[in-house]
Formats: C-alpha cells, structure tokens, sequence
C-alpha cells in the first residue's frame, strides 16, 4: 500500500467530490427512494452474512487485544441480523427532512419558516466495532447525507462486506453508491486527509477510544461532533429497593461490558452499604467481574482489592467495577461532577424527591432513574440506530440519531414586500 501522504489526500478529495456531488442528488431524492435504499440494504446485509463473517474471521485472526476488545470486533450471525434489522427500523421511520421547525407571520405580511435539512457530507472515524458502519449509514442515508467512512485498521475486511451491502442497496434505488464510501486503506494518511477536509466534509464524528477522540478534536480542521468517553456512574441511593438495585447494577455492569453505556462506577449510599454491597458484589462475581473499591467498601468486604488513584477517572469497557461509598446524595452528585464524563448516570431509589433531585443536578446528556445505564443506546431510545453519543454541549447530546444528522434553513415567502 502506497504510504505517501499526498497519495491518500488525493484519494480522498476524489472520494469527497464524489460524495458532494452524491449528497446533492441524495438530498433532493424522495422518502420512498431512500426507504428503499435501506430496505434492499438490509436484504443484502442477511443474504450476504456468510460473506460478512468470514470477513469477520479474517479480521478476527489478525486482531490481538483484551477479551472485551475482541467482543467489540466479533460478528455473529445474530449481530449481524440485527444490523439488517436496524437499517428497516431506520426505513420505518418518519421523513426527518422537510419538516417544519418553526412558523411566524411578521407585521408585513412576510411568512417565514424554518425548515429541516441534511447536513450534507459527513465523515465518521470509528474504532473496532464494524456494525457502527451499518447504524451510521442507515441515519445518514435517511436524513440524506453522504457519508465517508474510515473504520478501524483491526475491523477492515468487515467494514469493507458490510459497505458493499450497503452499496447494492443504494443502487437497486438507483441512488448513486458514493452516498457511503468506505476508506480502500488502513494507512493513517487517510486519517490526516479527513481531518483537513475543509470545504469537503461538513461535520466529522468520531467514535472510539479517548485517543481518538482527542486527537480528532485537537486536529481536525472541520466541525467536530465527538463520541464522548463513557464514564458512567450507578448511583444506589439510601431509599432504594433491593432487589431492583441488585437486577439494575448487574445489567448496567454485565450486559456487555465493551459498550460505551456500560457502568464503569457504582456509588452506594453508607447507610444501606452492609445490606446491599455483599450481595451486589456476589451477584457480579458471579458473572466473571472484578472490582476495584474504596476504604469504605473494603471496610465492608476485606476481599475487596483496594482502589488505586486512577480507578475512578477510567473507563475501563471490560468486567472491572470501581466502587466507591457515599455519605448521600450530594456526595454522590460531587463525586460524578468531578469524575464523570457527562455521558450516563443512574440513580436507584424509590424516594421521587431525591431522583428529581439528582436528575436536575448531574450535567450528563442522559440521566436515569431506577433503570440501566445501557438504555443509553439510539435504539433504545427509538432512533433506529445511533451514530454515536455526543457529551458537548452544542448541537447534540446524547444518542444521535436522525433528528441531530439535520440541520435547518429558513424559507421565507412575500407578496411583493420591499425593505424600506
């Protein structure tokens, strides 16, 4: 593979002219015709499974890495049914463009109407997970943008089978196939390009590991719409119900461990700790995860390793919990605002007081209350999908789905009206 910067920069501008010239027709196309697209999409994502997993395989035998990055990178038949699955919820969707955001009549006579639009060209760095091309593609096809695509170096032979379902999807509804493209190389340079695609991209998301992020929002020469850390905190307040705590932290922790709404950190309230920690702890170690604890918590349970300084500032995306005591509620609040990544928090109580409380108080794009913190998904949220989960605090927060990949326009209609 050719390494030479300039090489992959004009490979690229070649891929982004492309997708511009794509986007335009992608969107003035009509509901159906995108419909469609996704439909015959997800036909040829569950004809093309076998195809799709020996892809998979391949890059399976070359990936090294912990177990969870492994699951992260995994496909199975059931995932994949479940990527097909997301490109026709997508379809079932209502038509995000056109809608009509805002009306008013001014005093002379001037109608004026805001008016949702796609974005145009967006362009998505991600790590790893292979499936996140097929959730972008499906938002961004729907909400007519054009999207370039680099997935991870590890995820390639996967990315490069799940694009060519989509592109057979795109062409038997007649819309150009350079409406998704995926990079043809793993060569960083391509990395570089995207992110000085000024005038060729018009938002860039990336969604992976906090190296990434960092060094797309350090770099990047075009606007950015980060994938935030997913810190997430599973607060367990004093008025709380057992065994919904103990149902709740298990699926917030457990369910899949790689994904970024897992609970990385559980907050239990000291006054019901001697209950509730020993049977919390069972329950988890039982289902293969280790811990981390604070003086308090190993004060309870000697067996407990003890907390380092950097256990409660990470993200750890594996079977690892931190755990740490709190006096109450403000505590808790304290100690997300000064560890969290604004990401999800969760509390548990049945006192509705202290959940409003804590639901107005914590600065997270998704704050929950007596449920898991892997509800923080666009699908569950009924998005269809998600393009990733965004912790700024401009344009979009939380799971991103159809409604976020739009922005807007204003029309505004006279009847001879002059400016005096």
């Amino acid at each position: 593979m050719n390494a030479d910067p300039q090489h992959h920069a004009e490979i690229f501008a070649q891929a982004a002219a492309a997708a511009r010239a794509a986007a335009r027709i992608l969107a003035n196309s009509s509901a159906a015709t995108r419909n469609a697209a996704l439909l015959a999409g997800a036909d040829a994502l569950a004809d093309g499974a076998a195809e799709i997993l020996a892809a998979n395989e391949r890059d399976l035998a070359a990936a090294t890495g912990t177990s969870a990055f492994q699951d992260r990178l995994r496909l199975t038949p059931a995932r994949i049914a479940a990527m097909a699955a997301g490109l026709r919820e997508v379809a079932a969707l209502p038509d995000p463009l056109g809608r009509v955001l805002a009306e008013w009549t001014r005093p002379n006579g001037l109608k004026i109407s805001r008016v949702a639009q796609p974005i145009g060209v967006i362009g998505m760095i991600f790590e790893s997970r292979p499936n996140v091309g097929a959730d972008a593609a499906a938002l961004a096809l729907k909400s007519g943008n054009a999207l370039l695509l680099r997935g991870g170096s590890e995820s390639f032979y996967s990315s490069q089978a799940i694009a060519a379902c989509i592109a057979a999807g795109l062409a038997a509804a007649g819309l150009p196939k350079t409406c998704v493209q995926t990079a043809p190389t793993t060569d960083r340079a391509y990395v570089a390009a995207m992110l000085n695609a000024t005038g060729l991209i018009d938002l860039l998301i990336p969604r992976g590991g906090k190296a990434l992020v960092e060094r797309v929002q350090r770099e990047a020469r075009v606007p950015v719409l980060a994938h935030g850390e997913g810190l997430n905190h599973t607060y367990i307040h004093a008025a709380a119900d057992f065994e919904m705590a103990r149902k709740i932290v298990a699926n917030a922790k457990m369910r899949r461990t790689s994904v970024c709404g897992a609970t990385e950190v559980l907050l239990l309230d000291e006054a019901i700790a001697e209950k509730f920690l020993p049977a919390i702890v069972a329950d988890l170690a039982a289902l293969g995860c280790a811990f981390r604890a604070d003086a308090g918590a190993v004060k309870i349970l000697p067996s407990l390793p003890a907390a380092g300084p950097q256990d409660f500032d990470t993200e750890w995306l594996d079977a690892m919990l931190s755990i740490k005591l709190v006096k109450n509620l403000d505590e808790a609040l304290a100690h997300i605002a000064a560890h969290g990544s604004e990401h999800t928090d969760a509390i548990i109580t049945n006192d509705a007081a202290a959940a409003e409380i804590f639901l107005a108080r914590i600065a997270s794009a998704v704050g929950l209350w007596n449920a898991s913190t892997q509800f923080c998904d666009g699908g569950e949220f009924g998005f269809g999908g998600e393009i990733g989960i965004a912790t700024g605090r401009l344009h979009a927060r939380g799971p991103v789905g159809l409604e976020q990949l739009t922005t807007f326009r204003y029309v505004v209609r006279g009847h001879g009206q002059v400016r005096p």
